[in-house]
C-alpha cells in the first residue's frame, strides 16, 4: 500500500513538472509588440481635411473612453470633438480594433486657431493577452492660415518670449516692425509703470499757468509733448546703447544715492504743493528770463525735458519682453537705426496718454480758483507716494510698509474723515473714500507690525497661504545674491528634476507682481512641485550677474529660463515680463510634457 502511494506521488510530481516546464516554455515563446509596432498613428492634411489613422495590432484593441483626445496643444490648447466610427463591446468596455481613422475638417481649426499648429492625438491600448501600454501621445505640425497684421499683433502681444519676438521682427518689413511697436508701447502705457509720470506731468504744466484766464490748450500739449519726445529719446537711447554694448542703464540709475536725492526732490515738491512754501527762481532771474522770452510757450520747457528723461530713467517700467525683443534684434541684426525708431516709435505710443493729459488740462480744466488748491495737494500726495516707491527699492520692505500705512492714514485725516460736518451728495462719497484710505492704512500698519511685506496682502501672516519655498523645491534659499555662470550650472546639474530660474531685482516691479500674484498661485504652486527653483537677485548688477545676463541673452529683469533634465538650456521656453499665473501654469505644464 505504501508503495502505491509513493508511485502515485512520482506520477503527481512528474505531472507538475510536465505542465510547469510547459507553461514557461509557452510564457518564453510570448512576445509582446512595442508601443511603435503595436500602434502606428498617422496625420495627412487632403483637400481641407487631416486624415488621421491609428493602425491597431493584431489582437489589440484602443479604447473609445476619455482616454482617447484630438486636441491642438499649439499655439494654444483647444480640445476637438471629432466624428469617430462606431466602436464595439469588449469584456464591458466600448474598443477599437484593427485601425481607427478619423477626419478633422481643417475649417474647424482655423476658425479658432491663426497660423500654424500642432494636432497631438491621445490614446490607450491594451493587448487581449493581458498588458496595457502606457498611454500614447503622437503630435503632427501643420501649416494654418497665414497671419494678418493685427493677428500677428495679437499674438506677440501675448507672447512672453523675447527671443521668439526678436525671429518675427527678423522676418518682417520695416513698417511692420515700427506699426508694431508703435501698438506695444500703446499697450505699456496702460501697465502701472506710466501711470507715475502723469502726476509729474500734471504738475508742471499747473506751475506754469499764468493769470486767471483759462490754461492754454496749445501750450498745455506742448508741454506734454516736449515731455513725451524726451522720454522716447531717452528710452531710444537707452535701448541702442544696451543693444550694440550689451550695457543696463538704467542699473545705473538705480544707485541708492540717486534714488534718495530724487526722493527728497518729490517730498519737497510734495510740501510745496500742500502750500508750506513756494518754490521759484529769485526774483532777478525770473525777470530776466521773462524779459527774455517772448513766447509764454517757452517757459521751463527746458526742464520740462530734463523732467521727461529722468523720468523714463526712474520712474519708467522695468524691462518688458517688446523692450527685450527689440534690444535683442539690435544685438543680433546691427540694424541700429531700424532698432532705434522702434523704440522711439513705441515710446510716442507709451506717452499717448500723457498726450492726452495735455489736452485735457487745456480743453477740459476750469479757470484757476480755489479748485487747485485741492488739486495741488492731490498731486503732493502723488509725489510722497513717488518718493515711497522709489525709496522702496532701497529700504527693507517692512519700513516701507509702515511708510505706506502713514500715507494713507495721513491722507483720511487730511481728507477730514473725522470731521463733524455733516456732508451731502459728493461729499459723503468723498468722506467714504477717505474711511476707505484710514481703513487700508491700518492695515498696512497691522501687516507691518506682524512681519508682512506685502501691500498687497497685508494679513498674509495671519493666513494660511503657503509660500513658494514649502511647496518648490528651492536650492540655496538662505541667499539668491552672488551667483555666477559657474555656480548656476552646478545647481542646475545636481537636480534631478527640470529647473526654473527666477533672475530678479529690488528695482523691477514686474519681478514685484510675479512674488506677490504670480509665484503663490495654487495653480503655479501645484506645478512647481515638478521643478526646482532657482531665484537669482541682480540688484547688485555685478560683473557676474552681467555675465549671467549675457551667457543667456537676457537683458533686464524679469526674466524666467528653464532647463531640462538632462541640463539643457529651453531658450524657446525662456519668458520675459509678469506673468498672470494662469498663463505660467500652463507654461510650466507645457514645459514638463
Amino acid at each position: 500500500m505504501n508503495n502505491l502511494i509513493k508511485k502515485l506521488l512520482i506520477l503527481v510530481l512528474l505531472f507538475s513538472t510536465f505542465l510547469t516546464a510547459g507553461f514557461e516554455s509557452a510564457l518564453k515563446k510570448q512576445k509582446f509588440l512595442s508601443p511603435d509596432e503595436a500602434f502606428q498613428v498617422s496625420a495627412v492634411l487632403k483637400e481641407g481635411v487631416i486624415e488621421t489613422k491609428i493602425t491597431i495590432g493584431g489582437r489589440i484593441h484602443v479604447y473609445d473612453d476619455d482616454t482617447l483626445h484630438y486636441r491642438i496643444i499649439s499655439p494654444e490648447p483647444l480640445e476637438l470633438a471629432v466624428n469617430k466610427p462606431k466602436s464595439h463591446d469588449f469584456d464591458g468596455d466600448m474598443v477599437f480594433e484593427k485601425e481607427l481613422i478619423v477626419s478633422i475638417p481643417v475649417k474647424d481649426i482655423e476658425s479658432k486657431v491663426k497660423g500654424d499648429y500642432i494636432l497631438e492625438i491621445e490614446f490607450l491600448g491594451c493587448s487581449d493577452a493581458g498588458i496595457c501600454y502606457q498611454p500614447i501621445k503622437k503630435s503632427f505640425n501643420f501649416k494654418g492660415v497665414e497671419l494678418g497684421v493685427f493677428d500677428k499683433i495679437s499674438k506677440l502681444v501675448k507672447e512672453g518670449n523675447a527671443s521668439k519676438i526678436m525671429d518675427v521682427l527678423i522676418n518682417e518689413s520695416s513698417l511692420f516692425v515700427l506699426f508694431l511697436f508703435f501698438i506695444f508701447g500703446l499697450l505699456l502705457s496702460l501697465t502701472p509703470c506710466i501711470f507715475p509720470m502723469i502726476p509729474i506731468l500734471s504738475s508742471i504744466i499747473i506751475s506754469q499757468q499764468s493769470g486767471d484766464g483759462k490754461p492754454n490748450m496749445a501750450q498745455a500739449f506742448f508741454t506734454s509733448l516736449v515731455y513725451v519726445l524726451a522720454m522716447a529719446f531717452t528710452y531710444t537711447i537707452v535701448g541702442l546703447v544696451a543693444g550694440l554694448l550689451g550695457a543696463d542703464l538704467q542699473a545705473a540709475m538705480q544707485n541708492p544715492w540717486v534714488l534718495t536725492i530724487f526722493s527728497a526732490m518729490f517730498v519737497g515738491l510734495a510740501l510745496s504743493m500742500f502750500g508750506y512754501y513756494e518754490i521759484g527762481l529769485p526774483a532777478s532771474i525770473q525777470s530776466k528770463l521773462s524779459k527774455a522770452s517772448d513766447d509764454a510757450q517757452g517757459k521751463g520747457m527746458l526742464g520740462t525735458a530734463v523732467m521727461g528723461a529722468l523720468s523714463a530713467l526712474i520712474v519708467g517700467p522695468c524691462t518688458a519682453a517688446p523692450i527685450s525683443g527689440a534690444v535683442i534684434f539690435i544685438s543680433h541684426t546691427g540694424d541700429a537705426l531700424l532698432g532705434g525708431a522702434a523704440l522711439f516709435i513705441m515710446s510716442l505710443g507709451m506717452g499717448m496718454p500723457l498726450l492726452l493729459v495735455g489736452l485735457g488740462a487745456g480743453k477740459f480744466m476750469p479757470k484757476p480758483g480755489g479748485w487747485m488748491t485741492r488739486i495741488s495737494q492731490v498731486f503732493g500726495v502723488m509725489m510722497l507716494a513717488l518718493a515711497i516707491f522709489m525709496l522702496s527699492r532701497i529700504l527693507p520692505a517692512g519700513f516701507t510698509m509702515t511708510l505706506w500705512a502713514l500715507l494713507f492714514m495721513g491722507t483720511a485725516i487730511y481728507m477730514g474723515v473725522f470731521g463733524n460736518k455733516e456732508g451731502e451728495g459728493a461729499m459723503k462719497l468723498f468722506r467714504l473714500l477717505a474711511l476707505t484710505f484710514l481703513l487700508y492704512g491700518a492695515s498696512l500698519f497691522i501687516g507691518a507690525l506682524s512681519g508682512s511685506t506685502s501691500v498687497l496682502r497685508p494679513f498674509v501672516k495671519f493666513t494660511a497661504v503657503t509660500s513658494v519655498a514649502s511647496t518648490v523645491t528651492e536650492i540655496d534659499t538662505s541667499s539668491h545674491l552672488g551667483y555666477s555662470v559657474k555656480r548656476l550650472m552646478e545647481e542646475v546639474k545636481a537636480s534631478e528634476k527640470t529647473v526654473v530660474v527666477d533672475f530678479g531685482k529690488d528695482s523691477c516691479t514686474a519681478c514685484t507682481e510675479l512674488e506677490e500674484i504670480t509665484f503663490p498661485h495654487p495653480l503655479v504652486q501645484e506645478q512647481l512641485k515638478n521643478f526646482t527653483f532657482i531665484k537669482i537677485d541682480l540688484t547688485a548688477n555685478t560683473d557676474d550677474d552681467k555675465a549671467l545676463l549675457k551667457k543667456f541673452e537676457l537683458f533686464g529683469t524679469p526674466n524666467i529660463i528653464f532647463f531640462d533634465k538632462e541640463n539643457n538650456f529651453l531658450p524657446e521656453k525662456s519668458l520675459t515680463g509678469f506673468i498672470p499665473p494662469k498663463s505660467f501654469a500652463k507654461h510650466l505644464e507645457g514645459v514638463v510634457k
